[in-house]
């Protein structure tokens, strides 16, 4: 499967990885994973990127451009999505496997990294917050604009009073089976009214349009409709390591209720950033502050962890 059409220039142009590698997951399913910084060195920390529906690794360019001077980014593309061909399974179970398989591909046997998930790919870690995999390397957690439940209904897409009808609707227009098309100015407009804040920035709109129509129209269907049924409530009070969370205030797919609520419900929540005015994709709008997080816990549970073994 060919990477789709995005930016080529700028902090958002996805950088060439240093090694790519397909990994197989439990049900056959082919992952396309990069890695990125040094590869070959074993004290550069691990961090493993897990993007959101619709996405693909370049979502988080910013993050790798940043990170991969000193630590090893591990980025994959979710099945259906970028470089990884679509499955017949899809679910919870299927993303849990899939960062399991992933984990377990370029991590050393009891090796630790800190774990980012935007959007679905933070409920891909919900989900796999039980796995042996992922209690083995997880040493931390960020969560970025995400939520365990009740997606639809408390989204605010529709612009009208909480209920049935905006429910419906807004079923209706994130699960729509229509083409994207091209990235036009109408597309663009569309795009940040639905997923970014006011103030996003045109080359930030511009790079999520392309990521985002780059997605396969089967994929986004599909996807959709496993959002639409989501309940990892039960991943959230079992999600045990260390976990920050990242939201906007502007958020209309995930409003910061649901960050509230996986604050309140998390056994050991480490911080919640509520950010004034930005949307939703926030590893894109605020590139320097959920890189900034990612150090944090690296050097609080990656680079901490490693001191007290060498000292035992």
């Amino acid at each position: 499967m060919s990477r789709p059409a995005h930016v080529t220039s700028g902090p958002y142009a996805p950088p060439a990885p240093a090694r790519t590698l397909t990994v197989t997951s439990a049900d056959g399913a082919r992952l396309h994973v990069e890695v990125h910084g040094p590869v070959d060195d074993p004290e550069a920390p691990a961090v493993v990127l897990a993007h959101g529906w619709t996405c693909s690794t370049a979502f988080w360019a910013a993050q790798i451009r940043a990170l991969s001077a000193d630590h090893r980014v591990i980025a994959y593309d979710q099945r259906g999505h970028g470089r990884s061909p679509a499955s017949a399974a899809c679910g919870t179970d299927a993303l849990a496997d899939d960062l399991e398989a992933v984990l377990e591909a370029t991590l050393a046997p009891g090796e630790r990294a800190v774990i980012a998930g935007h959007s679905m790919g933070g409920m891909t870690v919900m989900a796999a917050a039980e796995r042996k995999a992922f209690r083995e390397h997880a040493a931390a957690v960020l969560l970025c604009s995400t939520g365990s439940s009740r997606l639809v209904a408390q989204s605010t897409v529709v612009p009208i009073r909480a209920g049935r009808l905006r429910t419906w609707l807004t079923r209706h227009i994130l699960g729509s089976r229509a083409p994207l098309g091209p990235v036009t100015p109408l597309a663009l407009r569309i795009l940040k009214y639905g997923t970014m804040g006011p103030g996003s920035a045109p080359h930030m709109v511009e790079a999520c349009a392309r990521i985002v129509h780059g997605c396969p129209r089967t994929a986004r269907y599909t996807w959709s409709q496993v959002l639409d049924a989501l309940d990892l409530d039960h991943g959230v009070r079992e999600l045990k390591v260390p976990t920050a969370i990242v939201a906007g205030t502007a958020d209309r797919l995930t409003p910061p209720a649901h960050a509230r609520a996986l604050a309140a419900a998390l056994p050991d929540c480490v911080g919640l950033t509520e950010l004034p005015g930005i949307g939703h994709m926030t590893p894109v709008e605020a590139p320097e502050l959920v890189t900034g997080r990612i150090r944090e816990l690296v050097a609080a549970h990656v680079h901490a962890h490693a001191e007290v073994e060498e000292s035992a």
